[in-house]
């Protein structure tokens, strides 16, 4: 594989400034850095359901629970793990952290 020199580099930065514009790149690299958290988010949510399943799996079985629409025994980590992605503080589109 050729190695990158400093004057491929500066073409290939100049090509990209062509193509996109001096104007969308800070829109184009938010865009990025906002998929690579959601990516990350989706990539930790997925481990501890991969944990969670382990652990459920470890433990000695207990009595099914009766899933009934009068169940109101919810605790705050549920309802914070049933939350909608999208509802989340930091995939709001308006975050000041973005």
């Amino acid at each position: 594989m050729p190695n990158l020199g400093p004057m491929e580099i500066l073409l290939i930065v100049f090509v990209i400034l062509l193509l996109f514009g001096a104007a969308k790149l800070p829109d184009l690299a938010r865009s990025v850095g906002r998929s690579a958290r959601i990516f990350k988010s989706e990539v930790k949510e997925m481990q501890n359901d991969e944990a969670q399943a382990n652990q459920q799996q470890n433990q000695a079985p207990a009595q099914p629970r009766e899933l009934t629409s009068g169940n109101t025994g919810t605790s705050a980590a549920q309802s914070a793990a049933e939350q909608s992605f999208w509802d989340r503080p930091e995939n709001q589109r308006n975050n000041p952290a973005n």
